[in-house]
C-alpha cells in the first residue's frame, strides 16, 4: 500500500497545473495519434520526474526552453481553454454570453466574438462572443420523441408495468394469500 502525505500530492497537483499550463498542446494539434501520445507521455515523465526530485534542473531549463520557443502557442491555447470554459459556464447558468454590438464597460469599445476584454482581476483575459442557444423543441418532449396521446400514454404505461412483472393477477393473488394467512394467526 503507497502511502501518498498531504505535503505531496500539494506538490504534485500544484506542479501539474504548471506544467499543463505551459504543454498544454491538443491532439488536434498533431498530425497523429502516436505523436500526440507521445507527447502526453514525455510531459508525464517531467511531472513524475519533477515530483520525485529526478534531475530537476535540466528539465526546468527543457520547460524554460520550451516556452520561449511556444510562448506564442500556449497564449493561444490559453485562451481557447478560457473561452471554451467561459461558454460552458455561460451555458451551464443559462445565460447568454455579450452580442457582438455589446459594449466593454472597462473601456467603452465594441468587442467583436473572439476579442478578449480585460478582465475585472486578475490579468487573465477575458471571452467574449456568442454562447450555444438551446434548439426549440417544436412539439416533442425533452428527451425529442414527439408528445404522446392518451391512448399511447395508456400503452407505456400498461406495458411499462408489465415489463417489470407486475399484472393485476398477481396483485390479486397476493391479497388474499394475505388475507387469508392473518385469519389462522
Amino acid at each position: 500500500m503507497v502511502v501518498v502525505s498531504n505535503s505531496s500530492s500539494h506538490k504534485e497537483i500544484s506542479i501539474r497545473r504548471r506544467i499543463s499550463n505551459i504543454f498544454n498542446k491538443r491532439e488536434d494539434d498533431f498530425p497523429s495519434l502516436k505523436e500526440y501520445n507521445d507527447y502526453l507521455e514525455e510531459v508525464e515523465d517531467m511531472i513524475f520526474n519533477l515530483v520525485a526530485g529526478v534531475d530537476v534542473a535540466a528539465i526546468e531549463e527543457k520547460i524554460a526552453e520550451y516556452q520561449k520557443e511556444n510562448a506564442e502557442q500556449i497564449m493561444i491555447n490559453q485562451a481557447r481553454k478560457a473561452e471554451e470554459l467561459a461558454a460552458a459556464v455561460a451555458a451551464s447558468k443559462g445565460h447568454l454570453a455579450p452580442t457582438d454590438t455589446d459594449m466593454n464597460p472597462q473601456a467603452g469599445i465594441a468587442i467583436e466574438p473572439g476579442q478578449y476584454a480585460p478582465s475585472v482581476a486578475g490579468g487573465q483575459p477575458r471571452p467574449t462572443g456568442m454562447a450555444p442557444q438551446p434548439v426549440p423543441l417544436g412539439g416533442l418532449d425533452m428527451q425529442g420523441y414527439p408528445f404522446d396521446d392518451e391512448e399511447m400514454m395508456r400503452l407505456r404505461a400498461e406495458r411499462g408495468s408489465r415489463a417489470g412483472g407486475w399484472s393485476a393477477e398477481l396483485s390479486r393473488k397476493r391479497s388474499l394469500e394475505e388475507a387469508f394467512s392473518s385469519i389462522w394467526i
